[in-house]
């Protein structure tokens, strides 16, 4: 392997996701060229993270401070994104699914149906409300959720795979406190917990 491999898998890096089934070549060059890609894009103030087992790697900015060697931290290259409400909550329920799709032993993709993905977030919508303005919304939702490269569409049949990256993004830990503030965002959503402290 030589500079201008290094060249690519970096590239294809800075570009956004590396997924082995679709970037073949640069995924080859980058889990053989892990070490060096590491320190090029140290020098960025970032890290690489490569998942081999699921066929994922992407770039992420060292947490805020953190600098090597003592010298300050650099600027973050990479922007923070705010999230909304619901396209956050249709990402922590995608990754449930996963892990219940997984927990399966099934095929290792999970696809699903725009309509499920719309039955998964329906219960999570205020009751009442335009329907018609609901569904443009969830599509917004799904949408977005497809832009940021958690989804994937497959265009013959209308249908959205389910992207292994979201458990690197959508961590165990985290999805463990999800189902208290899901029954509490429940509650609160149908008026049961009106009138508590």
């Amino acid at each position: 392997m030589d500079e201008a491999d290094l060249s690519i898998a970096v590239t294809q890096l800075m570009k956004g996701v590396v997924y082995r089934e679709a970037h073949e070549t640069q995924w080859r060059h980058l889990t053989a060229l892990q070490a060096q890609v590491r320190d090029y894009v140290a020098v960025m103030g970032l890290t690489v993270v490569v998942d081999e087992a699921e066929g994922y790697a992407f770039l992420r900015s060292r947490p805020d401070g953190e600098a090597e060697d003592g010298r300050p931290a650099l600027p973050r290259l990479i922007a923070r994104r705010s999230l909304s409400l619901h396209v956050s909550l249709l990402l922590a329920l995608l990754r449930k699914k996963l892990a219940e799709h997984d927990a399966t032993g099934g095929e290792s993709r999970l696809v699903l149906s725009r309509e499920q993905i719309v039955e998964t977030l329906w219960v999570f919508l205020p009751a009442g409300s335009n329907e018609a303005r609901l569904f443009d919304q969830i599509d917004a939702v799904i949408g977005k959720a497809a832009d940021l490269g958690f989804l994937r569409r497959i265009p013959e049949s209308g249908s959205f795979e389910v992207r292994r990256i979201i458990k690197a993004f959508v961590d165990a830990e985290w999805l463990s406190g999800f189902d208290d503030a899901l029954a509490s965002y429940l509650r609160e959503l149908t008026g049961e917990g009106a009138g508590e402290g």
